[in-house]
């Protein structure tokens, strides 16, 4: 069954109408004038539909459970991935997935968010909210890339780390502390593409890097929109009114100037409508980024890593 967001409702009912036609087009009946033009009507509904989306309906679509999801994008994008288990202290975690692939012939090292499709899936991965092994996992990798001296790439796409009791009582707070200084110091260089949710410091654990970049529909905020309404106003459906107080769609950050660098266009509809293409983009922009920092020392990659994340600190009087 395809699954649909409210607002992409319209554009999906047209879709179906185009679907019918062609399947009752035939060799005595032709209905390609027919749809010809609700192929231009479909373009025009959806140009309308994307072009006006509030912020709570981009948080939805950033959580489209059919958008691309990490090992998607390790499947179009990279080759030969091996992927890495365990944090070799208690167990593995599937919300995190880390490995190691190539890019175009390049090693690298990969870390990313796993989100499930379905029920089965969504438990296995815990939503893609990881537990402090899965934070110990990823450094691991990232620890090995250094020392091979192999680039890292993340990918961010999490409502934030697990809250559970068993992942405080091992140790979450600490773990996702000792990724944002360890990252810090990384001598390799760390390009970050946020492809859904980045979500408080679940995101943040594995988003220290040299580059960052959001996918066009993706959300980046220090609290989902849930959360912040049920502190604020102890009522959680008050989620679409605090998206537009918390300002965490892909423009809204990229206004800010210096939290992210890139603002990676989706094909119409969202990445979910063509991963292809969406995978495609994320390529190039990979690429683009890899090509300047490798021709920064180690030292340097530190220090440029540095005074990204220092300046966030300014304060406009």
């Amino acid at each position: 069954m395809q699954f649909f967001l409210d607002f992409e409702k319209p554009l999906v009912e047209l879709q179906q109408k185009i679907r019918e036609l062609r399947d009752y087009s035939s060799g005595t009946v032709d209905f390609s004038s027919d749809i010809s033009k609700l192929e231009k009507k479909a373009g025009k509904l959806r140009e309308e539909i994307f072009s006006k989306l509030n912020r709570w309906q981009r948080t939805q679509l950033a959580r489209h459970q059919c958008r691309p999801y990490t090992l998607d994008y390790i499947q179009h994008i990279f080759t030969d991935w091996f992927e890495v288990h365990g944090d070799r202290n208690f167990r593995d975690d599937p919300a995190l997935v880390c490995g190691f692939a190539q890019l175009d012939g390049e090693p690298c090292a990969i870390i990313g968010h796993q989100k499930g499709r379905d029920t089965k899936q969504k438990v296995y991965r815990n939503f893609g909210m990881p537990n402090p092994e899965g934070y110990r996992k990823a450094l691991r990798v990232m620890k090995m890339a250094e020392q091979f001296k192999l680039p890292v790439f993340t990918f961010v796409d999490t409502p934030g780390a697990f809250p559970g009791i068993g992942a405080e009582e091992r140790g979450q707070a600490e773990a996702i502390a000792r990724n944002l200084r360890e990252m810090a110091a990384l001598t390799v260089p760390i390009i970050v593409t946020v492809t859904g949710e980045g979500g408080s410091g679940g995101a943040l654990a594995i988003a220290v890097g040299n580059k960052v970049q959001m996918m066009q529909y993706s959300v980046y905020a220090v609290i989902s929109p849930e959360g912040c309404a049920a502190i604020l106003w102890n009522d959680g459906t008050r989620g679409p009114e605090a998206a537009e107080a918390l300002k965490l769609t892909s423009s809204d950050i990229d206004e800010l100037g210096f939290v992210i660098d890139d603002v990676i266009p989706e094909p119409e509809g969202g990445a979910h409508n063509n991963p292809v293409e969406a995978a495609a983009k994320v390529k190039e922009y990979l690429k683009k980024h890899l090509a300047e920092l490798q021709k920064l020392s180690p030292e340097e990659l530190v220090e440029q890593r540095y005074q990204k994340f220092r300046a966030m600190t300014k304060v406009n009087e």
